[in-house]
């Protein structure tokens, strides 16, 4: 009988040391979100920063009118050219 006590007691300390480990994993996995919306959210007020020093004017702007503007100009040419990374001498020799 003392086997059974002993094996009983091994079985809940083992099923305890599972919960703190669970515990343990949650822990972290919320601090990995918490760290990962944090790069974001700096990197979204950065990419504003950015954006309104370059376009004084998109301070006026609401979220509608800036994202129109961003995409009319995402059409030009020549943006369309560098956001392929397409060199400019090939671009010179198409046209």
């Amino acid at each position: 009988m003392p086997d059974i006590d002993k094996l009983k007691n091994q079985q809940e300390k083992v099923k305890t040391e599972i919960r703190q480990l669970e515990n343990r994993q949650k822990i972290l996995l919320n601090r990995k979100t918490d760290a990962e919306r944090k790069a974001r959210t700096r990197r979204l007020i950065e990419h504003g920063a950015i954006l309104e020093s370059i376009f004084p004017t998109a301070t006026a702007m609401n979220g509608e009118e800036v994202k129109a503007f961003l995409s009319a100009i995402s059409r030009l040419p020549e943006v369309v050219r560098l956001l392929k990374n397409e060199p400019e001498s090939q671009s010179m020799q198409q046209s």
